[in-house]
């Protein structure tokens, strides 16, 4: 079994873990789109067949590492070591595995020419933007997701926001955002993370 084989079981498992209303239309469009084949980015980060899926799993393997299990089986979020968000396994898997869904459908791979070791020109392919749903980068997702299943207010705030401060919006609104709702941060940390220490050498 190749790699990307075993990230789509794993993706597969995870994902039934989630009991929510409409996860079953949301699982059945997923599996229709290229979820499982599409590059993380152009030329970032995991910018290679099935990276937007290895991404999503390392984005809840961070996320996971950055919360505290409890006994009852839910996770707690704590900044500076105190206790700032608690979360069900579900939100988890939902945050971390849904946050870039809006990569669904945005990528096409294009041709260039380029030289060769031998130095002769020839066609070779690369991944491009081609954005069918202008409706930024998380909104995006939020969107999506909630066209077959509902989000607590604290999912979507999460997902929405889990871009930080390296997106186009006001600065304010999203130190706002990350105040009001410290999943927001914690999705953000858990995608930085996987972006440039767990992905960032991986071309």
């Amino acid at each position: 079994m190749d790699n990307r084989q075993a990230n789509i079981n794993r993706f597969e498992a995870e994902m039934a873990k989630v009991t929510r209303d409409g996860v079953d239309k949301l699982m059945a469009f997923i599996r229709k789109s290229d979820m499982y084949a599409a590059p993380a980015s152009t030329r970032f980060h995991l910018s290679v067949t099935g990276g937007l899926l290895r991404h999503s799993l390392n984005v809840l393997d961070a996320l996971r590492a950055n919360l505290t299990k409890n006994d009852d089986g839910t996770y707690s979020y704590e900044v500076a070591g105190v206790p700032a968000a608690r979360v069900t396994e579900e939100n988890v898997i939902i945050m971390a595995l849904l946050h870039d869904i809006c990569k669904v459908g945005f990528y096409a791979v294009d041709y260039r020419n380029a030289k060769n070791e031998q130095g002769v020109w020839e066609k070779v392919p690369y991944y491009t933007v081609r954005d069918t749903l202008p409706y930024g980068h998380g909104e995006k997702s939020v969107y999506m997701i909630q066209s077959f299943m509902r989000l607590t207010r604290d999912e979507a705030f999460a997902i929405r926001y889990h871009i930080g401060f390296s997106g186009n919006e006001d600065k304010n609104s999203v130190g706002r955002a990350l105040e009001m709702f410290p999943l927001a941060l914690a999705v953000n940390v858990a995608d930085m993370e996987a972006t440039y220490y767990l992905e960032g050498s991986v071309k």
